[in-house]
């Protein structure tokens, strides 16, 4: 967001990750990672803690109860995806806020860590300024968690219905690897404006976007092109299907042994 137009025209992952290794070395790419990790426990947790309460609300209710169809099912999924990520988002943005001001930094670091961080924000930028970028985050990660919910556990009933006797590991690696593709590219330019949006006023630079949401969408397209609005779509990919296949993996793999666990006493 601080190059200009041409060079940005120019980029591509291989460039982009030699740049980071000559500039600031190879420990670059993990830099804000245990902002990242902080951040990641809580979220994940209240993600799938509300995402399973939530469905089990909705499915009191009339039209959506459960074994009430596939319309019925999908629709519990894509609300109580939704309405989790919402709730896990506006409880952990903090920390997400931090997680991106601390890896976008360069050799010259502003913030010396988390405390740092929050403490530096909230006297450049006010209390306020924690929640720079909420309004697109919230819209972009109601969307994100309802497709990747919806098209895990549809994939992942279809394929158990299928082939009974595949793998479960494998199912919810390969289903959650596929979910993830999906919510990325469907909500993918809302993350970008989140993210550009986060790091307007970092270490006390000047603002780039003077508006609002929509007005930095309108930046966006006007300076890069509608092309602009899926920069870095290709790492993006690369991250979430490992990442997010293996997460899914985790819980599912988690909950059968506290399930089992939890028999047993």
């Amino acid at each position: 967001m601080h190059s200009d137009v041409a060079t940005m025209r120019n980029t591509s992952i291989w460039r982009e990750a030699s740049r980071i290794v000559y500039e600031e070395g190879f420990r670059a790419f993990w830099k804000g990672n245990l902002v990242t990790i902080a951040h990641r426990l809580p979220y994940s947790s209240i993600s799938f803690y509300a995402y399973e309460r939530y469905k089990n609300l909705l499915q009191m209710l009339p039209g959506l109860e459960k074994n009430g169809g596939f319309g019925a099912d999908v629709g519990v999924r894509l609300l109580g995806g939704g309405l989790s990520g919402i709730t896990a988002a506006s409880a952990t943005y903090p920390l997400d806020l931090v997680r991106t001001r601390l890896a976008a930094q360069t050799n010259t670091a502003y913030y010396r860590g988390i405390s740092h961080a929050l403490y530096a924000i909230c006297r450049d930028e006010g209390v306020r300024g924690l929640y720079k970028g909420l309004g697109a985050t919230l819209l972009g990660v109601g969307p994100s968690i309802a497709v990747s919910f919806s098209v895990y556990e549809t994939l992942r009933s279809h394929w158990q219905i299928e082939r009974p006797c595949d793998s479960p590991v494998l199912i919810s690696l390969a289903c959650g690897s596929l979910s993830g593709i999906a919510s990325s590219t469907f909500t993918f330019p809302l993350d970008l404006v989140r993210r550009r949006m986060q790091l307007e006023g970092a270490a006390g630079r000047a603002r780039v976007y003077q508006t609002g949401l929509f007005g930095t969408f309108g930046h966006i397209v006007r300076t890069e092109g509608f092309r602009g609005m899926y920069r870095g779509i290709l790492p993006e990919y690369c991250k979430v299907v490992p990442g997010v296949g293996i997460v899914f993996m985790t819980y599912e793999m988690l909950k059968a042994i506290l399930t089992g666990l939890e028999s047993d006493d």
